[in-house]
């Protein structure tokens, strides 16, 4: 069997900047597989796309089960996967998930039989950024500014069953504009307005659901620290992404003071750097996303590596059903599995269609596919509706 053709779909997620990148890769036999580049939000989506159409090429005639030689292959000698950063790292990943995909169909078995059978049937889940709303509408409405908005949406989450949330409680400021980067010591009105915020969310799930504390890397050391204290008394499961990932003194730092696990991971690429991450023990929560820390060949040795540093795991999970699925097929087998991220962009009914298959939590908790292969497929719709369908089929 050989790779014949590599498709790539810019698809359309429904609203401006959420367009998921999906790879389909087909061999010579009729088996495909898909795989996702996991920056299809903001910025960073057309890049993808042509960084897998770049790569697409070095891949025609390969054996589609040989995922190793496969990954060597793009990462040793398209010179910009050594240090190419998360676009070259998002179009390996995205191939080398559609081989585990086409893998699974050759023997008729889901990937998490492939990589060492599951430890668990169901995964517990959080429900994730409450601050944009816990509707079916995605990021649109509901923007939680208010107190007393942030509390109805995190009980909502609670009244379908998820005994864990997770909250950026300073996306936007009181008037519901976004607040912005958070440097240096927290003024005292923003400290009032993040306590009142945290007071109400805890006062509405009650005191024994996980409230997780999301920062999107917009507060620095001292910021980082001082609103882990304020947060401290209410509960705080883990703070996510207190910083930059890049510099490991500030994550050691932001950890020591602030006496509250650090999760983090999303915009971290390849087993070296998040080698230099655990050594240093900037991080508890290892977060690496399948669409970009090099799909699950990469993703299985990162969760195997963190184990060996008693580093839980939680897969970012911001894509569409074929990210979803792929997570899924990954947690279920990993003896360092924590917790499992159930975005709200994944209830939004555009995102949900864009897939053959809707894997949705219930009363908190996710089923595992045991379909072969990831177990998910692009809907009739996903492929009508594509803004881009790039063909590739010459090697180069």
């Amino acid at each position: 069997m050989k790779i014949k053709s590599v498709e790539i779909f810019l698809l359309d997620g429904g609203r401006p900047g959420w367009r998921p990148i999906v790879c389909r890769v087909n061999t010579d036999e009729g088996l495909y597989g898909c795989g996702e580049a996991s920056v299809g939000f903001d910025a960073g989506a057309l890049g993808s796309v042509g960084m897998l159409r770049e790569l697409a090429p070095l891949c025609i005639g390969m054996d589609p089960m040989a995922n190793e030689a496969v990954w060597d292959h793009l990462f040793h000698d398209s010179f910009w996967g050594q240090g190419g950063g998360v676009i070259a790292f998002s179009a390996i990943s995205a191939i080398d998930t559609a081989l585990w995909d086409i893998r699974g169909k050759a023997l008729n078995a889901p990937i998490w039989q492939l990589l060492g059978g599951k430890i668990r049937s169901e995964l517990r889940a959080y429900a994730s950024q409450l601050q944009f709303g816990w509707g079916t509408d995605g990021m649109v409405f509901d923007r939680g500014f208010r107190p007393e908005d942030l509390a109805e949406h995190a009980a909502r989450a609670v009244s379908e069953g998820f005994d864990a949330v997770k909250i950026n409680f300073i996306t936007y400021d009181e008037s519901g504009k976004r607040l912005g980067f958070l440097r240096g010591p927290i003024p005292l009105r923003t400290r009032h307005m993040i306590e009142a915020r945290l007071r109400a969310v805890r006062d509405a799930i009650g005191p024994d659901v996980d409230l997780l504390l999301e920062n999107h890397g917009r507060t620095d050391a001292v910021s980082a620290v001082e609103l882990a204290r304020i947060a401290a008394p209410y509960g705080v499961m883990f703070m996510e992404e207190p910083s930059t990932p890049f510099l490991l003194q500030t994550c050691e730092q932001i950890h020591r003071e602030s006496n509250i696990p650090i999760a983090g991971g999303e915009r971290v690429f390849g087993r070296w750097n998040y080698l230099n991450l655990f050594q240093h023990a900037a991080l508890q929560i290892a977060q690496p996303d399948i669409g970009t820390c090099g799909g699950i060949t990469e993703a299985k040795k990162i969760c195997d590596m963190a184990h060996a540093f008693d580093v839980g795991i939680q897969t970012h999970v911001c894509g569409s059903p074929i990210s979803i699925a792929a997570s899924l097929q990954l947690e279920c087998v990993l003896p360092n599995f924590v917790i499992h991220e159930h975005h709200v962009t994944n209830r939004s009914e555009a995102n949900r269609s864009l897939g053959l298959y809707d894997y949705q939590p219930v009363n908190g908790r996710c089923a595992v596919p045991d379909l072969p292969g990831l177990g998910q497929d692009l809907s009739e719709k996903a492929i009508r509706t594509a803004l881009e369908h790039i063909v590739v089929d010459t090697a180069l």
